[in-house]
């Protein structure tokens, strides 16, 4: 991924992530490529990530930010969070994954405050290319086992609306220097409605 963040993936989080501010939860949080970016508007971090090798290298991310922070073992079905505890609700490059997208849309939906934000950047289907989104069908099987789970053809960006979310601002643009089957991305902000 390192290529990738150079050819803009990493403006992007920094386009992203930069301006939030109050209470943020982080879902899949990784290795912790999004903490530097964080703001000092945010006046609490929480970094979910339910596997213990990406959280040692998320937990000696995070001590380099000065952002109050707190490192959880926690996946996102469901969240271990109370209705209605954040501000905002990040997520990059995770959806793809998660054994069920439309659960996970309903617990950020459920542990954000009305009016919050959810922040999202993700790779989807590449459906306005036929003949990508075929290749992508068929790399599909293969790639879960080996990708920790990664969908190629799920349509996130559609979904998050779907979930009672009210799209504010999105963005479909390709992810330059990666493979070509996870290049077409979605990202934006979305909220909950008041």
């Amino acid at each position: 991924m390192a290529k990738t963040e150079e050819a803009g993936l990493r403006q992007w989080r920094a386009d992203l992530l930069g301006d939030l501010s109050g209470e943020v939860l982080e879902i899949g949080a990784g290795t912790g490529l999004n903490v530097s970016h964080y703001g000092p508007g945010v006046t609490r971090l929480v970094l979910a990530e339910p596997d213990r090798f990406m959280r040692s290298k998320l937990v000696q991310r995070a001590q380099l930010t000065d952002v109050p922070h707190e490192v959880v073992d926690a996946g996102v079905d469901p969240l271990p969070f109370a209705d209605e505890s954040f501000d905002v609700v990040v997520s990059t490059l995770v959806l793809c994954s998660v054994p069920d997208e439309v659960a996970a849309l309903e617990e950020i939906h459920r542990v954000l405050r009305p009016g919050g934000r959810f922040v999202y950047l993700e790779h989807v289907a590449a459906i306005e290319n036929p003949k990508r989104h075929k290749w992508q069908g068929r790399i599909e099987p293969f790639w879960k086992r080996c990708a920790g789970n990664c969908h190629l053809t799920r349509t996130t960006d559609q979904a998050i609306p779907e979930a009672g979310f009210e799209l504010v601002e999105t963005r479909r643009e390709s992810m330059r220097q990666s493979p070509p089957w996870v290049r077409v991305t979605t990202r934006g902000v979305a909220t909950k409605p008041a």
